[in-house]
């Protein structure tokens, strides 16, 4: 099982950033895929993520209507789409797979399988 997340870098507030999840070795659409974050000295927090068997996402309350998750089962990858984005939303992003749904959902336990990481950094 192997994830890999592209797409960090260096955008100025306000701005906007597409990170991309790569996965392979297991079977798509049987996995759930998460986006999380984390900051140095704080626990990574769990931002959205998309059950693939039937299309469910969840989002937290922090990022709802400012982030969106989608799945292509073709390219067998995850985007996560940034909008508006905020000083605070600088970290090193992480996509993570779980087979079928994860419990509880956008929980850090709930998640098996991780990729090494993406840094976003946003400028003021």
């Amino acid at each position: 099982v192997q994830l890999v997340e592209s797409g960090g870098g260096l955008v100025q507030a306000g701005g906007s950033l597409t990170l991309s999840c790569t996965v392979s070795g297991f079977q798509f659409e049987e996995f759930a895929i998460g986006w999380f974050r984390q900051v140095p000295g704080k626990e990574r927090e769990g931002i959205a993520e998309i059950v693939n068997r039937d299309g469910t996402t969840n989002y937290a309350d922090s990022v709802r209507g400012q982030f969106t998750i989608s799945s292509d089962s073709v390219k067998n990858t995850v985007t996560l789409q940034m909008n508006d984005l905020k000083s605070e939303a600088t970290a090193v992003y992480y996509c993570a797979a779980e087979y079928l749904w994860p419990d509880p959902p956008l929980s850090v336990d709930a998640y098996d399988y991780w990729g090494r990481g993406t840094q976003v950094t946003v400028s003021l």
